[in-house]
């Protein structure tokens, strides 16, 4: 949510963003609203003011019949005034969770992911003696989506023998690279972010309250959301929707600031408007595990701390030695009314031979942060400010065992091992 003064100030810049994000909210509307709200607040504190005046001429004594009926026309004046503006603050806040976040000076307009931005390039393209083949063809045996199919429907999958163990192989190397405080020490000076705190390990809930989840900007699209509705609970689509609110209504101290966390979660999504894209294999399921970073900031390292998250998911592919570029996302591509910069990287894919979405890291500001009433005191003041808010893929499992089988495929039908996965996986090569 945008602070309404900065709505007020910027309303030329915030209706630039609803258009550029495919919006639907009047600015106009809100602001005739706000000032209606004002006039009818300004009207409630003149009139509670009047109560206060006639209670303490009162105090002690025995009302007059004149001051008797003055109590009552302020009463029914006041309960006037309170329905009033209760109706106009309910249509107002309606309007202003529309908002999206405004828009980083980098971003870049479009339409759609056709118009992103390439940053860099890592790596090139695997070259085989062979006609490389999807990760099904290859891994087969060991991904089993029709028994799946046959159980739970469409969209899930088993994973077996080495795939299986490669999943936690994966957890096991993000979980010990982000708390390692060298490795952060080195990556948060390469981008120049002024902490080195490594990240605190998390495993989080995967269910979360329709109100939370509304705070969070993450309730719509309602459409791919698993939502219980007699609970008042929907399924998350990652850990950063439970660990974002991990402070809600809490005053951090800075000092304590950044604070940074690892979640994993498994996570669920209809895949709704997905209808026959994807369909084989496990790039796009309705239940997934995910790795997800989660930081909190203050306003001023709020942009270093994204460019620390994208630093980290580089330095996570790069050491799988898979060859990806990473992108800068346009307005029309970003993932929804928080973002205020998203980045993405892309994993190459031999049997698509295409890059695909395999990570994304996206800077809220202070949106979530003013929902949830995340806010800090600055040291050595009682000066009280909103954070900003980072998320960042670590690794979102399905894909990224999608690109390390794909790359890494042998002739033979075996799969090389990426070299820093065999310490956890003892051994080299699997099948």
């Amino acid at each position: 949510m945008l602070d309404i003064q900065y709505i007020r100030d910027n309303a030329e810049e915030v209706k630039r963003a609803i258009t550029l994000k495919g919006g639907d909210c009047n600015i106009d509307t809100l602001l005739v609203l706000d000032a209606e709200k004002n006039t009818l607040q300004k009207e409630l504190d003149d009139i509670r003011a009047q109560k206060n005046e006639l209670n303490t001429n009162m105090k002690g004594k025995k009302p007059t019949d004149e001051q008797l009926e003055e109590g009552k026309r302020i009463k029914q004046e006041t309960q006037t005034i309170e329905a009033k503006f209760k109706e106009v603050e309910d249509q107002f806040f309606v309007l202003v969770y529309q908002v999206p976040n405004v828009i980083s000076e980098d971003t870049p307009e479009g339409k759609d992911e056709t118009e992103n931005t390439i940053l860099r390039t890592f790596g090139e393209k695997p070259e085989f003696s062979f006609v490389p083949k999807n990760h099904m063809d290859v891994c087969g045996k060991n991904i089993d989506t029709q028994k799946a199919a046959q159980i739970s429907g469409s969209r899930f999958n088993y994973l077996f023998g080495d795939v299986a163990l490669l999943q936690f192989a994966l957890i096991d190397f993000v979980m010990q690279t982000l708390t390692d405080p060298k490795i952060i020490s080195t990556l948060a000076k390469k981008v120049g972010s002024g902490s080195e705190k490594p990240f605190i390990p998390a495993i989080t809930p995967v269910m979360c309250r329709d109100e939370v989840m509304k705070k969070m900007d993450r309730f719509d699209p309602i459409d791919d959301r698993y939502y219980f509705e007699k609970d008042n609970i929907l399924l998350v689509g990652s850990a950063e929707h439970t660990l974002g609110p991990l402070h809600m209504d809490e005053i951090l101290q800075e000092e304590d600031l950044p604070i940074r966390y690892i979640g994993y979660s498994t996570s669920f999504r209809r895949e709704a408007g997905t209808y026959g894209k994807d369909t084989s294999g496990i790039l796009r399921r309705h239940q997934f595990d995910k790795l997800e970073m989660e930081c909190f900031t203050t306003p001023e390292q709020g942009l270093v701390e994204q460019e620390l998250l994208v630093a980290i998911q580089e330095y996570l592919v790069q050491q799988l030695g898979i060859h990806h570029q990473v992108v800068l996302k346009c307005t029309g591509d970003m993932g929804g009314k928080a973002d205020f910069r998203a980045i993405d990287i892309e994993c190459w894919i031999p049997s698509q031979n295409t890059f695909r979405e395999t990570h994304t890291a996206d800077y809220m500001t202070d949106f979530q942060a003013r929902r949830l009433n995340t806010r800090y005191v600055r040291t050595g003041t009682k000066e009280k400010n909103f954070v900003h808010m980072n998320d960042a893929t670590a690794f979102g499992i399905g894909r990224i065992l999608i690109a390390i089988i794909e790359n890494f495929q042998q002739k033979d039908g075996s799969i090389a091992i990426p070299e820093v996965l065999q310490k956890y996986m003892r051994k080299e090569t699997m099948v």
